[in-house]
């Protein structure tokens, strides 16, 4: 089911400054931020030859990150993506090996402009889990 890793995502307090550190301190290319309202969140991406880091940045108070960002003041991993090839019959397969789908189980679209879905850190030890339909 399991494609490569799409890209891990840090969460950050500033955005900017963050971007800043990745491009100028270490040299990477960093896309321009893009506001993701219905995932509450600001992104941008770090490109990699052999994957991304997504820097996740909250837009607003009610925004996950934010939560995230108050727990962990300096930012820190938020979750892991893997591509999948096709997203419903991933989350049908999961779903019936009794892992939980967040939110209402329909896959959204991503920043990628294709549908992902996020299980649950409880049962993938810890870690929030993206998949990626690609």
């Amino acid at each position: 089911m399991l494609r490569r890793i799409n890209h891990v995502a840090l969460a950050v307090p500033d955005i900017a400054t963050a971007s800043k550190a990745y491009g100028e301190t270490l040299g990477a290319v960093v896309s321009a931020p893009q506001a993701l309202p219905e995932h509450g969140v600001t992104v941008v991406f770090v490109e990699l030859p052999n994957s991304k880091v997504e820097l996740l940045e909250p837009l607003g108070e009610a925004s996950p990150i934010a939560a995230f960002l108050a727990k962990n003041p300096d930012g820190g991993m938020h979750h892991i993506c893997y591509e999948v090839a096709d997203i419903l019959a991933a989350r049908d397969h999961l779903l019936a090996a009794g892992a939980r789908v967040l939110g209402n189980g329909e896959p959204k679209i991503g920043a990628h402009g294709k549908p992902v879905l996020f299980l649950h850190p409880k049962d993938f030890f810890g870690t929030l889990i993206e998949l990626e339909q690609v």
